[in-house]
């Protein structure tokens, strides 16, 4: 997330939201490429003897356009799950996402076995106020199947103008028949950061890591400050959970601000170039208070490299359910005047040296997140995962488990019960991950002392 942007193709934060979830690096311009072999040029004349054939002979007049996007969309996805061809209005379009304001219905999608899925509907949108899910399968959009499309197809045909309408048949574990859902087209302004305080305890949600992430981040710290009052506040919770990823420098950004000192992640890559490794800068905002992170299922990328980030320093501890898994860094890279390219060029390490591509991290505590009792019969009880998904990079290295995963079984983490990884309550009380940071940070009965453990800082 974010196929997917989040590592996954965010395809539809309705609009249509390209920075996966997963974590979108720098932009930058391509290198010089090496020679080509004779195989090489060989192949090259294949394409276009093929391409050729079909402008000749195929039963309707192709566009060129279009034959040479598709080309290039197969010979990337073939790749792995998020390198992608945009084309220019797509290039334009993640532009806009990423700034944090887009047009569309409020929903991150990919796309899997020819149907356009749900990642997660995003708050207070359109999608969230129908009552769209994690993991639906959307089949129609008004009534023409989306079975032959590309997700950036499916993603044009569900924008639209604000004010207009859109039909969308859907497919739900649990529920016999395909059903329909009519959703009104608004302008989506994706508010990335909420905060609220809960008595002595500062809370901070962090939807989406856009360019607006780091900045809403410090202005919440500050108002929870002044509202709660900076000497009285006991600790910090910083929600990651459904939260697929988005730029890279942000993240990085949102780590520094609760470090003092040492590594936030490192990059590496097939090329030297993308060896890279960033540090935090003295100055804890926090001033070492007690911090609580929460993530799930659907906390992916740049929120896994905030997460490892946190977790390998001692700085926080991690409440919640495994988190996707996407270890991979992806560039854009630009073709002037023809679109761009999402390439993925490094894995990130955490500050341990430890990758988390396909395998994501185990929470200090696991706290399974209840569903109420109307959606029980109908969330799906497993979500799609970085491993889940066809084409997915290996995890290469030979690294130990950290004592959390070592002390959580997988049974413990994939266990088939009435809950889902990545399902967050909008209601505080009904919130148990949240609620149970709560009473931890205030030393209640959790059967837990806070911190759990004592972690090596590094």
């Amino acid at each position: 997330m974010i196929r997917k942007l989040s590592l996954m193709f965010l395809g539809a934060l309705m609009g249509a939201s390209l920075v996966i979830t997963f974590a979108v690096a720098p932009w930058e311009t391509t290198s010089p490429a090496h020679a080509a072999g004779s195989d090489t040029y060989r192949n090259l004349s294949l394409f276009g003897d093929v391409f050729e054939r079909v402008k000749r002979e195929y039963v309707e007049q192709p566009e060129d356009e279009e034959l040479i996007a598709s080309a290039l969309n197969g010979m990337l996805s073939a790749l792995d799950p998020h390198s992608s061809y945009l084309s220019p209005k797509n290039f334009e379009d993640m532009a806009v996402e990423t700034s944090g304001e887009f047009g569309g219905l409020g929903i991150q999608v990919t796309l899997e076995d020819g149907l356009v899925k749900v990642i997660s509907p995003i708050d207070d949108t359109p999608a969230h106020k129908a009552g769209m899910l994690a993991d639906d399968f959307i089949t129609h959009l008004d009534g023409q199947p989306v079975r032959g499309l590309t997700l950036n197809e499916a993603v044009d045909k569900m924008r639209g103008k604000p004010g207009s309408k859109i039909e969308l048949t859907v497919i739900r574990e649990g529920i016999e028949k395909p059903f329909k859902v009519e959703i009104t087209r608004e302008v989506i302004k994706l508010t990335s950061v909420r905060s609220k305080a809960f008595d002595d305890i500062g809370y901070v949600r962090i939807t989406q890591f856009n360019g607006q992430a780091f900045a809403g981040l410090k202005d919440a710290i500050g108002e929870l400050e002044k509202e709660i009052g900076a000497d009285k506040i006991k600790g910090f919770i910083l929600d990651l959970r459904s939260n697929p990823g988005g730029q890279l420098d942000q993240s990085i950004a949102i780590s520094d601000t609760f470090l003092d000192q040492g590594e936030i992640v490192s990059t590496r890559g097939r090329n030297k170039e993308e060896d890279k490794r960033f540090y935090a800068r003295a100055g804890d905002m926090l001033k070492g208070r007690p911090m609580i992170v929460l993530i799930n299922g659907g906390s992916a990328s740049a929120s896994e490299i905030v997460a490892g980030a946190l977790y390998d320093h001692g700085r926080a501890t991690l409440i919640g359910s495994k988190s996707f898994g996407k270890g991979s860094v992806q560039t854009i890279i630009p073709l002037g005047n023809n679109g761009a390219i999402r390439l993925t060029t490094a894995r990130y390490y955490t500050p341990s040296g430890r990758s988390i591509q396909a395998k994501g991290i185990v929470p200090d505590i696991f706290v399974k997140q209840e569903l109420p009792e109307e959606l029980k019969d109908m969330f799906p009880q497993a979500s799609t995962t970085e491993a889940t998904l066809k084409g997915h990079l290996e995890n290469e290295e030979d690294v130990a488990d950290t004592e959390a995963e070592k002390s959580v079984t997988e049974g413990d983490t994939e266990e088939k019960l009435p809950y889902s990884p990545s399902y967050v309550p909008v209601e505080a009380e009904k919130d148990t991950q949240l609620q149970y940071a709560l009473k931890l940070i205030h030393g209640e009965e959790t059967n837990e002392a806070y911190p759990p453990k004592v972690k090596k800082s590094i």
